[in-house]
């Protein structure tokens, strides 16, 4: 009876698979201010300062930059939370996932 038990644990085990993980990234325009990707670096990403000011510029130079990597729903809702606030604040800032 142990060894069944034992058998079917590992099965299910076996089975198990790390979810795949998301890039966020967010993409360049002309109209966002640099300020702006900055404050959203800090609020929704929890990045300081000095790291935001990095991946904005990485954003200005090269047309997006890395925020995360992160598990779908996270990154969904990250996503979802940019747009919400470029939203709020009439900014045409658009977030893009992309698997890892």
């Amino acid at each position: 009876m142990y060894q069944v038990k034992k058998t079917v644990l590992q099965e299910n085990y076996q089975e198990l698979q790390e979810p795949s993980k998301y890039k966020v990234l967010l993409l360049n325009d002309d109209y966002t201010t640099m300020d702006f990707v900055v404050m959203v670096m800090m609020v929704v990403f929890r990045k300081s300062l000095e790291e935001s000011q990095k991946v904005m510029i990485n954003i200005h130079k090269n047309g997006k930059g890395l925020c995360g990597i992160y598990a779908f729903e996270v990154a969904e809702t990250k996503a979802a939370q940019v747009a919400a606030m470029a939203e709020q604040h009439k900014f045409p800032l658009k977030c893009s996932l992309e698997e890892e």
